[in-house]
């Protein structure tokens, strides 16, 4: 369950979904080891679906990923660059 802002940083807590951006997580695809030829035929995947939330505010500047090693963690949005005429 979602209760605060997924910026460490940030104490807002979650009220509602008009501010701010949600994202899903499959927690199948944050595992990347490969299950053996026996694992294949005895164990269902387990589709659990994680939840983050980034407030409004944080949501402008940031974004959530997964790191190899580290899990989910947020990382700040690169900006488009205006090209000068």
């Amino acid at each position: 369950m979602v209760s605060k802002c997924a910026n460490p940083d940030c104490p807002t807590p979650f009220l509602h979904l008009r501010d701010g951006k949600l994202f899903r997580w499959d927690a199948r695809a944050a595992v990347h080891v490969l299950p053996s030829e026996a694992d294949l035929f005895t164990k269902k995947p387990s589709g659990k679906a994680e939840y983050f939330w980034l407030c409004g505010k944080c949501a402008v500047s940031m974004t959530v990923v997964f790191r190899e090693g580290i899990g989910i963690t947020i990382k700040p949005l690169k900006r488009a660059h205006k090209k000068a005429s």
